[in-house]
Parts: C-alpha cells; structure tokens; sequence
C-alpha cells in the first residue's frame, strides 16, 4: 500500500502553507497522514517521535515521508529508528545543526549526532529543497550539509524563502514543484 506522512515545522498546524494542498494532491496513493504534532510550538524528540512511531500509521517500502522545516529533523529521527527501508524522502527548509542566535523553540527538536549509515540505509532516495534566503537559517548551507551526510538529490531555490512562514509573511498554499519530485 503506497502511504506518505506530511511533518509540519514549529509553530505549525495540518492547516498551514502547503500541507494540505500535497496531502489532497497525492491521489496515486492509499493514505496520506498529516498529523497535528504534539508541543507544536517547542517541539521535542522526546514527544514526537514515539507519537508518530506509535501511531496507526504502517511504514513500509512505499512509505514516502514528506517534511518541513522542523518536521524535517523530527523525520530524521524517525527513519533512523525504523527497522524497514521507506521509499522516498522529501526535506524542506531543513536543518541538523542549531539555527540562528535568538531562534530556540525549533531547536529542541535536534538529536545531538545522527546515525547517517543507518538513515541511508533506511531509505531508496533522498530528496532536499532549500532557497538561497531563509531567514531563519534553514538554507542552502543546512542543505548541502544535510547532502553531505545523505546524498541524495540537492535542489536550491531562488528567493523562496522558509516555503512557508507566518512570521515573514509567506503563506505558500501550494507546491506544485514538491509534488512533482514526490515518487
């Protein structure tokens, strides 16, 4: 059964950006979970992966797990738990190491080190969009860093921003490119 989970970032509800315009586009497959994550606003290993690990949701080799910003480290840690390789990852506006100075909430959701062997063993291909300009510091920089601990595929946008952000004013309501990458 094809099934794809959709991760919001901080501060972030199914309702923003996006999310829900994937989650009704992806059509070719059985079940598309875009869950309401627990501690939204300063989001935590400890609360969000056992709540999506325990969840109903069925990980297997047509799994495609799509994430932003902070979702996209919580999906990190997900896959690195995982005893099955998933299909396909899509990360966006992602990062692995502590954003900018004054920017904490996100940053509770970060592992200290990542098990990159087990990560790529975990999954059949890896796909990371960022742009030239996120203003919190999820940018191409986080994502070329991500590459090279992963591989995979590297897009970088131009002048996109965070691909969604109330705080800056960009709502994003769709994604078309996302889309098309998705397997």
């Amino acid at each position: 059964m094809k099934n794809a989970i959709i991760l919001h970032g901080t501060g972030e509800t199914p309702e923003s950006f996006w999310y829900r315009y994937i989650q009704a586009n992806l059509t070719w497959y059985n079940h598309v979970w875009l869950p309401q994550l627990p501690d939204k606003d300063k989001p935590t290993l400890e609360k969000q992966v056992p709540f999506v690990r325990k969840s109903n949701f069925v990980f297997s080799d047509k799994t495609v797990i799509i994430a932003h910003s902070a979702g996209v480290p919580l999906a990190l840690s997900v896959i690195e738990r995982l005893d099955i390789k998933i299909k396909q990852m899509v990360l966006v506006a992602g990062f692995i190491e502590p954003l900018k100075e004054g920017v904490d909430g996100p940053n509770f959701i970060l592992q200290e080190k990542y098990n990159w062997d087990k990560i790529k063993s975990n999954v059949d291909d890896v796909i990371l969009i960022h742009s030239d300009n996120d203003p919190w510091g999820c940018d191409h920089a986080q994502g070329l860093k991500m590459f090279n601990n992963l591989g995979g595929k590297l897009v970088i946008m131009h002048g996109q921003g965070h691909f969604g952000s109330n705080t800056f004013n960009q709502p994003y309501k769709e994604f078309p490119f996302l889309l098309r990458l998705v397997d």
